[in-house]
């Protein structure tokens, strides 16, 4: 059976909205992308054929440029929080299967979890993000699941450096799982008990934020 290519469609073309649509398009990813400002389309269109000038967000306006035949829409409008509130709920009435809201403060987002949107807050996240990285200088990277789970990329603390997988009881000393091991720029996720931890080895590992951060001060 044939399945469909997928379209995701970003509503606003702002930092954040723009930066999504690129990379997306860099990746082979069909968008549909709109905005009310003639330069900011004029530039997506060195990236896609599908960018629009829209005045508005109605229903005939969306419709018109495809958006209803989107999977996936992302409402990049945060900053206006009425607009953002009235086109998600226009294109959840289009039945599009999975919309995605930017917000900017947390009363915006509950209001568009309500209307069944999942809920982004790119600059929120990304301060976080810089934070973790400037509080604790072992941490590379991390992903957020819930309120309570983390994966986060962390260089191997010098006390482990030496030490096998095996020995090093990381499970139950550190009540985390390893699911993946980068050696010299080189990501594993297929790691062997006997494999000995080196300096500079990154280790991406899952588990509860106080774990996480338990594991953080080891030195």
């Amino acid at each position: 059976m044939k399945h469909e290519k997928e379209i995701v469609g970003i509503i606003g073309l702002g930092r954040f909205g723009m930066a999504l649509a690129i990379e997306l398009c860099l990746n082979n990813v069909e968008v549909i992308v709109c905005d009310i400002e003639e330069k900011k389309v004029k530039n997506m269109m060195n990236y896609t054929d599908n960018a629009f000038l829209c005045d508005d967000t109605s229903v005939e306006t969306l419709t018109s440029i495809g958006i209803d035949r989107c999977s996936i829409v992302v409402v990049c409008i945060g900053e206006d929080i009425a607009k953002s509130i009235l086109t998600t709920l226009t294109v959840k009435n289009l039945g599009v299967k999975r919309v995605i809201s930017k917000a900017i403060n947390q009363e915006q987002g509950d209001i568009l979890q309500k209307l069944g949107a999942e809920v982004v807050y790119p600059e929120r996240d990304m301060a976080v993000r810089v934070a973790k990285k400037l509080i604790y200088h072992n941490v590379m990277d991390f992903l957020e699941l819930n309120n309570d789970i983390e994966i986060n990329e962390i260089l191997i603390p010098k006390s482990l450096v030496g030490t096998s997988l095996k020995d090093s009881n990381f499970r139950s000393k550190y009540h985390l799982n390893i699911i993946a091991i980068d050696h010299n720029n080189v990501l594993s996720t297929e790691m062997e008990p006997e494999y000995v931890f080196c300096e500079n080895d990154k280790i991406v590992v899952i588990g509860k934020k106080d774990n996480i951060n338990d594991f953080k001060e080891v030195k």
